[in-house]
This record gives structure tokens, C-alpha cells and sequence, in this order.
């Protein structure tokens, strides 16, 4: 006989081995009828029904999702692409017309006005504006703004504008150097945020004589309009409030990408918005909420920026004896009377019931 001489362990091996060729084929010829997965689990009819369900963000099972980690069963997270394209796409385009249409606005307005001079002339006398603690808190938060803003664009248009111009290297290092340097300036912009808003916060009430101030355009289109204000105008008031709700909203947003997936303030915000007629998912994923994040800070982080440049404009070269505010805290009288009036006439009061009569004369 043919399996005389093989021995009955050798006889079971052959056994098994045959058993499992014939299942094997078995198998192999069911899984290809009709096309189909195996046993149908998925329902699925062929591979572009398989990668479309993979593509749109579902997921299967994985060992590493038992251990903690949400997105460990999903093989495509979806709405990256979606990032991607806003990010590349209108946050950065509309972005570059905002920039560049305030820089054209500005340079118009310069050419139709020129420098806003002090009508009356400088008086040699002059009178304290802020103080030290004042312009040590403008200076912390604007000067820390200044490195934010320039590292923050570098991010969003360094690839498109530096990179061709220093090279992988230079760019390389550029950019690193600016991403701490954006980490770490972030912490002394906040406190500067902080500070500002308790120096200035109850000069900066709106009241029915910002009303008065805006139609007649600050005075910024004639010589002879001054409208009457007190410490703050009512354009100063406006970029108080944009730095310090948009400054809050930017550092907010900027924690949640310095610590990720620590928090879940867009579902909540989101959640807020919904209690007043909006319809947003509030069913987010950590990296989800990362995503949203990163673009809301590039948003605040742009609009921001176009503020900044006409205030810089206007306390710098716009404004004749604007600067003086910040550098020295002191500022010439008919300056003051011109564009503080209000302002001027209660310090004033105030020296008189002091005894003091709030004038410094220039040095000798």
C-alpha cells in the first residue's frame, strides 16, 4: 500500500496538510465571486466602495483605540483636507487682500492728507498723558504683538515669500527660531493684554459723545474740525475693544495649541452659539478641535494685524506729536487741547484742587 511505511505521526501531518490546501482554495474561490468581501461583513461590492467608506472619515476597530487613543481606528481623517484647503486657501488669500488693502488705503489717505499737524503749532508746554506703569504695559503687550504678527505671517506666507528668497536652510532656521519665539512671547503678550485692560478699561466706556466724534470723522479730514473727547476717542475706544476681546479670543486659542487636546472650548463655544439659533456639531474629535483652532487663530490673528497698522500709523507717522503719548508720556499742551479737550479741561481741574497747575515747561 501506498502508506505502508509512513508512520501514523506523519500520517496525521499529511492529514492536515491536505485539509488545509483544500480549504484554502475553497476560500480563495468564494472570496472572489461576484466580487465580494468575504462573508459580506462590510457590505461592500468592491475596492471603490471600500476606500470611498475609509475615505470619508469612518473607522474599523484597532487594538491601540481599546487603549485610549480616539482616532487610532481611523485610516483617513477627513476633514484634514478641509483644513488644508481653508488654511491654503481663503484664510490665506483674503488674508493678503486685507493687508494689502490697508497699506493702499493708508498710503491714499496719506497722500490726501499728509501728516495731521498740530494746528495751533507746539506751545513748549507740555502735560502728562500716561504714566510709567501705563506705557510699560502698552510697550509689553504692543512690542510682543509686533514679534507675534511677524512669526505668525512667516507661518501662513514665509514658504510662498521668504523661502525663495533665503533658501531651505536660512528659512529653515528662520522659522524655528520664529516658532519658540511665538511659543514664548505668547505668555508676555497675554500679561500685557491683562495689564492694559485694568490701566484703561474705564476710559474706555462708550459714551453719547463718541457719537458726536464719528460724524464728524475725529477730525481726521480738516484742520479746523476737533471734536471734543476725553483720555480716549472714540476711534481709540474701538481698537481698545478689538485688541482687548480679540486679544482675549487669540490667547485663548493660542493656550489650546500650546497644550493640545487639553481642551474642548470649540464644542463649547459652539454649543453656546447653538443656544441662539446656529446649528454646529458639537460632537468633535481632539484633533478636530486642533484643526478649528489653528484656523480661528489665524483668522483673529490677520484682522488683528490690519488694526494694528493703522493704529501704528496714525500714532506714528499719521499724527504729528502722537508718538510722544507712548515714548515720553508727556505731550504737548495744544496737542492735547486739540484732540483731548475734554481730557485736558479735567486735569486741569484736577491740578487746581491739588494746588498744582499740571504744566511743565521744556528743559533748558
Amino acid at each position: 500500500m501506498i502508506f505502508k511505511n509512513i508512520s501514523v505521526k506523519n500520517f496525521y501531518i499529511l492529514i492536515f496538510l491536505s485539509l488545509f490546501i483544500v480549504l484554502n482554495f475553497s476560500f480563495n474561490s468564494f472570496s472572489q465571486t461576484a466580487g465580494q468581501v468575504p462573508g459580506s461583513s462590510l457590505g461592500l461590492n468592491s475596492d471603490a466602495d471600500l476606500w470611498r467608506y475609509i475615505r470619508q472619515g469612518n473607522s474599523g476597530d484597532s487594538q491601540i483605540g481599546q487603549l485610549g487613543s480616539e482616532l487610532s481606528a481611523v485610516m483617513i481623517q477627513s476633514e484634514g483636507d478641509n483644513w488644508r484647503s481653508i488654511r491654503n486657501g481663503p484664510l490665506s488669500r483674503y488674508g493678503a487682500y486685507g493687508l494689502i488693502g490697508m497699506l493702499v488705503l493708508l498710503a491714499w489717505f496719506y497722500s490726501y492728507r499728509g501728516r495731521i499737524k498740530v494746528a495751533k503749532g507746539f506751545s513748549g508746554e507740555t502735560i502728562t498723558r500716561f504714566k510709567a506703569i501705563e506705557r510699560f504695559s502698552h510697550w509689553l503687550m504692543a512690542g510682543s504683538f509686533v514679534i507675534l504678527a511677524i512669526t505668525g505671517l512667516n507661518m501662513v506666507y514665509g514658504k510662498f515669500v521668504l523661502l525663495p528668497i533665503l533658501g531651505p536652510d536660512a528659512f529653515s532656521a528662520l522659522t524655528v527660531a520664529g516658532k519658540y519665539s511665538h511659543n514664548f512671547l505668547a505668555f508676555a503678550f497675554m500679561i500685557g493684554l491683562v495689564m492694559s485692560f485694568f490701566c484703561w478699561v474705564t476710559h474706555n466706556i462708550p459714551s453719547k459723545l463718541d457719537i458726536e466724534w464719528l460724524k464728524q470723522g475725529g477730525g481726521l479730514f480738516s484742520d479746523d474740525a476737533h471734536p471734543p473727547a476725553r483720555k480716549f476717542n472714540a476711534g481709540q475706544k474701538i481698537i481698545f475693544w478689538a485688541v482687548m476681546l480679540g486679544g482675549l479670543s487669540i490667547s485663548l486659542s493660542g493656550w489650546a495649541l500650546l497644550f493640545p487636546f487639553e481642551t474642548k472650548m470649540m464644542a463649547k463655544t459652539f454649543g453656546i452659539l447653538n443656544m441662539v439659533g446656529f446649528n454646529l456639531s458639537t460632537d468633535l474629535t481632539p484633533l478636530q478641535e486642533q484643526q478649528l483652532q489653528t484656523i480661528w487663530h489665524g483668522i483673529v490673528g490677520l484682522v488683528l494685524i490690519i488694526i494694528i497698522i493703522a493704529h501704528i500709523y496714525i500714532g506714528s507717522l499719521g499724527m504729528q506729536g502722537a508718538f510722544d503719548a507712548m515714548n515720553s508720556g508727556e505731550v504737548d499742551r495744544n496737542w492735547a487741547k486739540e484732540h483731548h479737550g475734554l481730557w485736558v479741561e479735567e486735569e486741569d481741574q484736577k491740578a487746581n484742587d491739588t494746588g498744582k497747575d499740571g504744566i511743565k515747561q521744556p528743559a533748558e
